[in-house]
């Protein structure tokens, strides 16, 4: 009997389809990915392959986003209950309303945020080069920025600019607890430790180093260090692990789980190829202004590279 993997590489192969999978999914669909990072990296390398079909293993707002850079390509959502509820958290008319009291205000918004929220917004980030978005943004200029607090907050420290946040947050990672990082610590004296941007204050300030995911990869293969302590969504780990074997990654907390995250299973993506099924769609002109706060965003990373 055929493996559901073989099953899946079959339909690849005849749906001229590509799989990309985020950092947080369960292990085996990591292992399945044609593009395994964070949602707008694989968004752009999917824009550049030939594939007629992107197959998204992650969450709602991810598959919109591969749509905006992708509109000629069917994009897939295998598991369509998978939301984000800091995307949730901001609303167009949410924003609508934030814009219509600072009328002369720039918005930046975090990627992780649905299209039409993105259609509102001047420029996008990433938590990699939210710091380089905003430092690019005229001195002077009232910012908006949203949905996550906890990255605007770290934005605001590291660019010395007051921005009027959005009260948005990653649940998953308001979860983590300076506690945490402090048991770990006395378990692995020799560990460093780190964790996103999107985690609070106090778990930033006990912390070695503020990654972004992608940022993460990196560190794990350039440190010395042997021990790591990981300060984001378990789904990490796994990547860590299988980048780096010769060093042990220890998450930060048990609790740190993401579940619309660990919705996605080979089932589901063998599923979504079988039947063609949960197109993401985005309309025309939402489309056209959310890419335009993406492009912008791209823009300026690329001229700072």
């Amino acid at each position: 009997m055929e493996s559901i993997e073989t099953k899946i590489e079959q339909l690849k192969r005849e749906r001229n389809a590509v799989v990309l999978v985020h950092n947080y999914q369960l292990p085996e669909v990591q292992d399945l990915a044609d593009f395994l990072g964070d949602s707008l990296q694989l968004s752009r390398q999917a824009a550049e392959t030939e594939a007629e079909v992107i197959v998204f293993c992650g969450v709602h707002f991810m598959a919109e986003t591969a749509k905006i850079l992708s509109p000629d390509k069917t994009v897939l959502l295998p598991s369509l209950e998978a939301g984000c509820p800091m995307a949730d958290m901001l609303t167009a008319d949410d924003l609508r309303g934030v814009k219509a009291q600072h009328p002369d205000a720039v918005v930046v918004c975090y990627v992780n945020s649905t299209a039409a929220v993105k259609a509102e917004t001047d420029y996008c980030c990433t938590s990699a080069n939210a710091v380089q978005v905003v430092e690019a943004i005229e001195p002077g200029r009232e910012i908006i920025f949203g949905p996550d607090q906890y990255l605007g907050q770290y934005v605001s420290e590291q660019t010395g600019r007051e921005l009027i946040l959005w009260h948005g947050y990653c649940p998953t990672h308001a979860r983590i607890r300076p506690a945490d990082i402090e048991r770990l610590r006395a378990h692995y004296p020799g560990a460093v430790a780190i964790a996103h941007p999107e985690c609070r204050k106090d778990i930033r300030e006990a912390a070695d180093e503020i990654l972004s995911t992608g940022g993460m990869v990196r560190f794990a293969r350039e440190t010395d260090a042997r021990e790591v302590i990981v300060g984001t969504e378990i789904g990490m780990i796994h990547r860590l692990q299988r980048e780096c074997p010769e060093k042990t990654f220890i998450p930060v907390s048990a609790q740190a789980i993401c579940p619309d995250m660990k919705m996605t299973r080979l089932g589901d993506v063998l599923l979504a190829l079988e039947k063609m099924q949960f197109r993401i769609t985005v309309p025309a002109e939402t489309r056209r202004r959310a890419e335009r706060a993406v492009q912008r965003m791209i823009a300026i990373t690329e001229a700072v590279r």
